[in-house]
C-alpha cells in the first residue's frame, strides 16, 4: 500500500502559476507510474497527467497540454505537477495517485492508491 500526501495548493490570479508536490511512502516508489487527477466542483474527476516510473515518459489531457509539466524525483519519492497560464477553469481539487503499473495510465482504476486532495483555486 503507498501513503500519497499532496501540498502546494492555494489561490492564484488567471495567468499564475503553482507547483503541486505530491510525497509517497510505502510501496517502492520507483516500481510505479504516478497520475494527477482534479474533480472540480459538481463535476466529475478527471485525469490531469501521469507519469512512467522513470521519468521518461508522460501523458496529459488536452486541458491542459502545454500548461502543466508533471515530473519525479525517485531518490525524493515525491512527484510534481508544474502549473503555469492558469486559467479558471483549473479550479478544482487536485488529487495524486499511485498506479498499479510501472507504466503511465490514464484510466481512474489503473490507479489503486489516492492522496485526501490539494485545493487549486483560479480567479479570474
Amino acid at each position: 500500500q503507498v501513503q500519497l500526501v499532496e501540498s502546494g495548493g492555494g489561490l492564484v490570479q488567471a495567468g499564475g502559476s503553482l507547483r503541486l508536490s505530491c510525497a509517497a511512502s510505502g510501496r517502492t516508489f520507483r516500481s510505479y507510474a504516478m497520475g494527477w487527477f482534479r474533480q472540480a466542483p459538481g463535476k466529475e474527476r478527471e485525469f490531469v497527467a501521469a507519469i512512467s516510473w522513470s521519468g521518461g515518459n508522460s501523458n496529459y489531457a488536452d486541458s491542459v497540454k502545454g500548461r502543466f509539466t508533471v515530473s519525479r524525483d525517485n531518490a525524493k519519492n515525491t512527484v510534481y505537477l508544474q502549473m503555469t497560464s492558469l486559467k479558471p477553469e483549473d479550479t478544482a481539487v487536485y488529487y495524486c495517485a499511485a498506479s498499479r503499473w510501472s507504466v503511465v495510465a490514464m484510466e481512474e482504476a489503473d490507479f489503486g492508491s489516492w492522496g485526501q486532495g490539494t485545493q487549486v483555486t483560479v480567479s479570474s
